[in-house]
């Protein structure tokens, strides 16, 4: 009876702490699976997926990723297929699939990562993340407390079309361990964005720039970035212990 009552009283103390480790647990949403599906077989199936189950994502992707029109024009599926049938998109969409056919990695890393800064703001909610694939031109999609990841930007620095379109210096950030540095950048630029007043000036944007980026430093526990705005705050941490990182987004320093 003893042993028993033991175990149930494990089992109630065991139980909230297993409930906080699964809501704090981030998993990517595919949603790139069945925009890639669409995209290379026309699938209607799949196109009501993309309208029901993420409407969010689907608005965002056409009207704000891609800029092909509203969600609701009449044409905006048949614009959405057509855009994609260029040889080079398709086969990207395909290389997508193959290089991010695991994802497990990049959750672990942005569930050790998110649960960092959420210990250092408490306030902050963790957002929805999910992929997508675009069209070579944006990284990160913030919005509505969800990141969108276009994995089309994350293909290796060596991928054929980047070779081309892009330098050497860009071709260094379009890897796969750039991702969960650039969605914490990006979320936290979302909720700590420059104040009005700073906005036109370029050395405070650097600065701000470097405040977000050496907090994704601590988060991620290891050197992304590393410049002069990087450093200047570095040193100012190291010197001024008590201060938070709450403290640091929200005040000049």
């Amino acid at each position: 009876m003893a042993l028993m009552l033991l175990c149930i009283s494990c089992q109630w103390q065991l139980k909230p702490n297993d409930a906080d480790a699964e809501e704090q647990h981030v998993s990517i949403q595919r949603y790139d699976r069945i925009e890639s599906l669409y995209l290379t077989t026309g699938d209607y199936s799949a196109l009501q997926q993309m309208n029901t189950v993420y409407p969010t994502q689907t608005r965002m992707l056409l009207e704000d990723v891609l800029l092909l029109g509203k969600v609701n024009d009449r044409d905006i599926n048949s614009k959405f297929l057509f855009f994609f049938q260029d040889s080079t998109l398709q086969m990207m969409l395909s290389d997508v699939q193959h290089e991010f056919a695991d994802m497990d990695d990049v959750n672990q890393e942005l569930t050790a990562a998110f649960e960092r800064l959420k210990s250092e703001l408490p306030g902050m909610e963790v957002p929805v993340i999910y992929a997508q694939i675009g069209s070579f031109d944006q990284s990160i999609v913030v919005g509505n407390n969800s990141l969108g990841i276009s994995l089309d930007k994350y293909l290796g620095s060596d991928y054929p079309f980047y070779v081309t379109h892009y330098s050497e210096e860009q071709r260094k950030l379009m890897v796969r361990s750039m991702i969960v540095p650039d969605c914490l950048a990006f979320y936290i630029l979302s909720l700590y964005p420059l104040p009005y007043k700073y906005q036109q000036l370029q050395r405070e944007r650097d600065h701000h720039m470097g405040k977000i980026q050496w907090v994704v430093n601590q988060m991620t526990e290891r050197t992304v970035f590393s410049n002069e705005y990087v450093i200047e705050v570095a040193n100012y941490m190291k010197n001024n212990s008590k201060v938070s990182i709450a403290q640091l987004l929200c005040n000049d320093i």
